[in-house]
């Protein structure tokens, strides 16, 4: 890529993330954008490309968590990690704290399944179900919060709810994550040239990134097709996969008006939530900034 037009998308990227880009000059801001990488090529063929944001998801008929990965090596090594080569293999996987991170979102997950229960309106089989990613990272740590649920206190609750866990993780290439293209195994700062621009187009796919849209495209995809697998409605569905992933899951799932805003709401390293349905099941936005080292 030609230093003036990393510099121009830098220098873009900065003024919006900062407030400088007025709602006026965004339509400009896009256009130029659009501009510079309208005849850039995706690396990688089984990404693909969409023009728009999606319809949004329709009712789903179970219930839905989404946990993020615990810490991996990659994290630790401080370089995004998106290549589709990583799918199955067990390269980037967990680190011993990750492990630990996996095992102690055992607690929080009960305890979203439990507020499920205790509500008048909800159906329930008690039948508990984890779905994957097929990154070594986001498949171990569902496997890890598998192990904690046989931890006693864990497992006690568990009998005490009457659930029953199914312990086959079922990997689903549908929760990959995000590919971030030219800028897979760069460090985690080169962040900071896509998630601003995603915040005013949902839908560019600079340094050859899948885009938001896309990413929100192959989610709906991916949300109907498991549904109607359970299609008699009822189970909780753990959803294990990657930070940008399951954000943009989140506030997609909400209805949020823009979801490229997604990077203000992030998980932590083996952080578990419930999917909600409207906007004020977000946590409360933060200003954006890249991840640091290790997380």
């Amino acid at each position: 890529m030609k230093s003036s037009t990393v510099a121009v998308f830098l220098s873009l990227s900065i003024a919006t993330a900062s407030g400088f880009v007025s709602p006026s000059s965004t339509s400009c801001v896009k256009k130029q954008i659009q501009k510079l990488f309208a005849t850039v090529n995706p690396q990688e063929p089984s990404v693909a490309v969409v023009d728009a944001m999606p319809g949004s998801l329709p009712p789903l008929k179970n219930h839905y968590y989404l946990l993020r990965h615990g810490q991996s090596t990659a994290n630790v090594e401080g370089i995004i990690s998106s290549a589709r080569s990583l799918a199955g293999s067990t390269k980037h996987g967990l680190t011993l704290l990750g492990i630990e991170q996996g095992r102690n979102s055992a607690p929080s997950l009960i305890d979203f399944i439990e507020q499920d229960l205790n509500d008048d309106d909800t159906i329930s089989t008690k039948e508990v179900y984890f779905y994957s990613s097929p990154f070594a990272r986001a498949k171990e740590t569902a496997e890890q919060c598998l192990a904690g649920m046989r931890a006693n206190e864990v497992a006690k609750r568990i009998e005490e709810l009457g659930l029953k866990v199914n312990k086959e993780v079922i990997l689903d290439d549908g929760l990959m994550e995000r590919y971030f293209g030219r800028l897979d195994g760069t460090e985690l700062l080169t962040y900071a040239y896509v998630w601003p621009v995603d915040m005013f187009d949902p839908t560019h796919t600079a340094f050859d990134v899948e885009s938001v849209a896309a990413v929100s495209t192959r989610l709906r995809s991916t949300l109907l097709d498991i549904d109607s697998k359970h299609d008699e409605g009822g189970n909780h569905i753990v959803l294990t996969s990657h930070a940008d992933v399951l954000q943009i899951t989140q506030v997609y799932a909400s209805g949020l008006d823009n979801v490229g805003k997604f990077s203000q709401y992030r998980f932590g390293n083996g952080e578990v939530r419930k999917m909600g349905r409207t906007v004020d099941t977000l946590p409360e936005p933060v200003p954006l900034q890249p991840p640091e080292r290790g997380s």
